[in-house]
């Protein structure tokens, strides 16, 4: 008989900081699909459901490891409190999601649960290293595991880099040498670096003969994803964008001001650029900037052209040979 797992994460919380909110955040949930692999290597029979919310709901559509999407909604929690499941992991901190996955029959549980005595979050046995890892993050300290490496070994499976799955299939094809992904998300406006200097990019880059998409899609998630395909090398913030483009294997230059890079597994498709700003509190993880020294605008262009340049040229010469 197959074993029955319920995976819950809608994005309304970000899974490995310390930030709950109801902005879902999309990259939150594209960066836990590493987290199928994991349980279909420990479990080959499984039978796995996802709960998601609406807005990143594209994002898991044609999942090939995902038997069964349900869209929350008011009427899902009484519906998942009357059905049985081997497995459970919930990776949302809202502790009214919290309460509901303790409440679901499940024989094994994953992530966090709900603290009674205080109305907010906690871990299952299995999800501590979840809790320290966001306390180390809040006392400032570098991360030393990726952030899919968290997941994946929370499940007790090896850590080999496995990437993300993303449902959705583009079939479009390159068109530009370089898409800029200039905006980001209303929950992390400090990830954004003025459009200033991504004119002055442009300009640089087009010098160099390199031809230049602006962000498509803000309306649409499938045409977005359809953008970043059209790209040859994607430059990004830390964003959704970033995580998209590591699922279609794109080129990836990645620009990080109050986020740690080092989370981030690149699987060598790209590098990262990392703000010279010399502030005690990097990495902050912070929505709001409390020091007013705005890290993001302290990236180094010239550095960023060059890694552009690099990885583009490289990508010619493994071509012609």
């Amino acid at each position: 008989m197959a074993t029955k797992i319920l995976i819950i994460k809608l994005g309304y919380s970000e899974t490995l900081d310390q930030e709950i909110g109801r902005i879902p955040s999309l990259g939150d949930v594209l960066r836990t699909t590493p987290i199928l692999w994991a349980f279909k290597e420990k479990y080959p029979d499984s039978q796995i459901t996802w709960l998601v919310s609406r807005e990143a709901e594209p994002l898991l559509i044609g999942n090939e490891l995902i038997d069964r999407l349900i869209t929350w909604d008011e009427f899902v929690p009484f519906q998942l409190m009357r059905e049985k499941f081997d497995v459970l992991v919930n990776l949302e901190k809202i502790p009214g999601v919290c309460a509901l996955s303790d409440m679901i029959d499940a024989w094994m549980k994953y992530g966090f649960r709900f603290e009674s005595v205080d109305g907010t979050y906690h871990a299952y046995e299995k999800g501590l290293n979840f809790i320290e890892y966001i306390k180390n993050k809040q006392k400032g300290k570098k991360s030393r595991h990726y952030w899919q490496q968290v997941l994946i070994e929370m499940v007790g499976v090896k850590w080999r880099g496995q990437g993300y799955i993303l449902g959705y299939k583009p079939l479009n094809e390159e068109k530009y040498d370089i898409g800029f992904n200039f905006n980001v998300g209303k929950k992390w406006a400090t990830k954004a670096m003025d459009i200033k200097k991504w004119r002055e990019l442009e300009e640089r880059l087009q010098k160099k003969g390199y031809s230049v998409s602006w962000q498509e899609g803000l309306k649409d998630l499938n045409e977005y994803m359809d953008w970043i395909n059209s790209c040859k090398l994607f430059l990004t913030q830390d964003s959704l964008g970033l995580h998209i483009a590591l699922a279609l294997k794109k080129k990836i230059v990645g620009l990080f001001g109050p986020t740690d890079p080092q989370e981030v597994y690149f699987h060598n498709f790209g590098r990262a650029i990392y703000s010279k700003q010399e502030c005690h509190l990097m990495p902050c993880y912070s929505p709001v900037c409390t020091t007013g020294l705005t890290c993001i605008e302290n990236i180094d262009l010239e550095e960023t052209v060059d890694a552009v340049t690099e990885i583009l040229e490289s990508s010619k010469v493994s071509a012609a040979g």
